[in-house]
């Protein structure tokens, strides 16, 4: 009777997570594929000259130049330090591309951080306007 209830209950748990999982993902509407694409650039000026072109282009919706940081990393087999601004992009997954090829014609670095994390979650209103502003005036 025990072994029941401990697998009623586990049953229950795990019917709950799947529905509460499949009830999150069934709010966002079908047409977002929102993604969040992280960079950097080495001051903040060329970080605004990006996101200026980012969002005029319409490849972005918002662009999030952060205040400084120090950055550690192994570069050609010696440990570096560098000063770099970083950049968080909203965008949709469709214009990666684009924006890869844009992002890679104006950064500086020969091998620029260029990062895309998917949104799986967010205030439905925000994730539809990312797509919204990032549409092309035809629409694509």
């Amino acid at each position: 009777m025990l072994r029941c209830m401990m697998f009623s209950s586990f049953f229950q748990q795990s019917l709950r997570l799947k529905f509460n999982l499949l009830w999150r993902h069934t709010n966002l509407p079908a047409f977002m594929n929102p993604i969040l694409i992280i960079t950097s650039m080495p001051d903040r000026a060329s970080a605004m000259g990006l996101a200026q072109t980012l969002v005029d282009e319409r490849l972005a919706a918002c662009v999030n130049v952060l205040a400084d940081c120090t950055s550690v990393y192994r570069w050609q087999g010696k440990c570096e330090t560098a000063v770099e601004v970083p950049v968080l992009i909203k965008t949709i997954d469709q214009h990666y591309p684009r924006l890869e090829q844009r992002i890679m014609s104006i950064h500086p670095y020969e091998l620029p951080e260029l990062i895309a994390v998917p949104i799986s979650n967010g205030l439905p209103a925000y994730l539809k306007w990312i797509e919204t502003e990032t549409l092309d005036l035809d629409g694509k």
